[in-house]
């Protein structure tokens, strides 16, 4: 054990230490998860900004139990998980080529955004009214809460991400046709059906959940005509055939029931994040915000107030949660674009930059108030400006 502790000392110029550049904290000998500080760098050393007590704002769904079933797999999110995150619940989901997410129905509206690969989508209306389409890479779909629908894999199978309108939701714990057959008698199916009991003696004993399947012809051959017509309000949305806002530091392209009518409760933001630049100082004033990482890397520091802040580090794979009205800013710390979703239990997408805010007050005022001169309130922005970068003040690594 001493040797241990020897070699840990001998190594300790080259793994991170909870040492900051003021010379605050100190070596760490004793049992520590290295791979962990490496990944997390700014919950090893906060910035000396960071004070006060926040709740944990990040999960990761590496860290969440896998659902393996022949067909594909499941895991998700949710308040048992990350006890902050009560608006909102996520589950990353697979399917193989032809792996089917069971017909079934939830409580909760169902939002979703295809990560890779296709699949085939269906549901129905109260009006007996339905809906099937193919959904691509950067497609969303939404169904609302109580509507039955399903979802396939096609040829080369796909990943999703579905997100919830309840923190408490749980993917495992829905309403499916197959778990319905197997808990009602085989005399009341025959009488609601109108067929023998035997026709029923090979339905499953349980949820199906996940299941493999044949991958299903084209659209076309699987053509069902409702004699009551197809819903009026379509299931889905091309989010990345929407031209995005662009900036010099990224680009955004925000979805909510303005453009995407159907989506009456959850609202998001797909945002870019170029290498140096930054998701601006601003703060969302009608719901949690419940992120979802897509590709790179960033830090995000949120500000609660009464001087409270703390700083997350985030990569592909990551959830990160903003509770109501928190300043923060999010800053791409990697070498690619950091591409990530904001997501809000709302029919609309809102949020207050600060940089514009204070364009809109009174000069003196915010001079007066920050104690700043011309300088920074002649850079000041009428105009929001979602991502930033400046030459010379942009931020990047150290």
């Amino acid at each position: 054990m001493m040797e241990d502790q020897n070699q840990k000392r001998g190594n300790a110029g080259r793994i991170p230490q909870p040492i900051r550049s003021d010379g605050a904290g100190g070596p760490d000998y004793g049992p520590r998860d290295v791979m962990r500080d490496i990944e997390n760098p700014d919950m090893l050393v906060p910035p000396v900004t960071d004070a006060g007590l926040m709740p944990n704002l990040k999960m990761s769904f590496s860290d969440t139990h896998m659902q393996l079933n022949h067909g594909g797999w499941s895991r998700e999110i949710t308040v048992r998980d990350l006890p902050i995150a009560t608006t909102l619940a996520g589950v990353n989901m697979s399917l193989t080529p032809g792996g089917v997410r069971e017909l079934h129905w939830h409580q909760q509206a169902e939002w979703a955004y295809m990560i890779w690969g296709s699949a085939r989508i269906t549901a129905m209306d109260a009006s007996g009214r339905n809906f099937i389409a193919d959904v691509g890479p950067g497609d969303l779909w939404y169904f609302p809460a109580g509507l039955p629908h399903s979802i396939q894999g096609l040829e080369e199978g796909c990943e999703f991400l579905l997100v919830f309108d309840d923190g408490h939701f749980s993917d495992l714990n829905t309403l499916s046709i197959s778990d319905w057959f197997a808990h009602t008698p085989k005399d009341v199916l025959s009488a609601n059906f109108g067929v023998p009991e035997n026709a029923f003696a090979h339905i499953p004993k349980e949820q199906v959940y996940i299941f493999q399947d044949q991958v299903p012809g084209s659209l076309a051959s699987q053509e069902v005509q409702s004699p009551y017509g197809t819903v009026p309000l379509s299931f889905k949305h091309r989010l990345l055939a929407q031209e995005p806002i662009i900036t010099p530091g990224g680009s955004v392209r925000i979805v909510d029931s303005r453009n995407f009518p159907i989506s009456k409760t959850v609202a998001a933001a797909l945002v870019e994040i170029k290498p140096g630049a930054m998701r601006e100082l601003h703060w969302h004033p009608n719901q949690d915000e419940w992120q979802y990482y897509l590709t790179g890397q960033g830090r995000m520091t949120v500000f609660a107030g009464n001087g409270a802040a703390r700083t997350f580090d985030y990569r592909a794979g990551d959830v990160g949660y903003v509770p109501f009205a928190f300043g923060h800013y999010i800053q791409n710390t990697g070498t690619e674009s950091l591409w990530f979703l904001e997501m809000f239990r709302s029919d609309r997408f809102e949020d207050i930059s600060l940089n514009q805010w204070m364009a809109l007050t009174p000069r003196d005022l915010v001079q007066d108030n920050l104690r700043v001169g011309n300088e920074v309130t002649d850079a000041l922005r009428k105009e929001k400006r979602p991502v930033v970068k400046y030459p010379g003040f942009s931020y990047y690594p150290r």
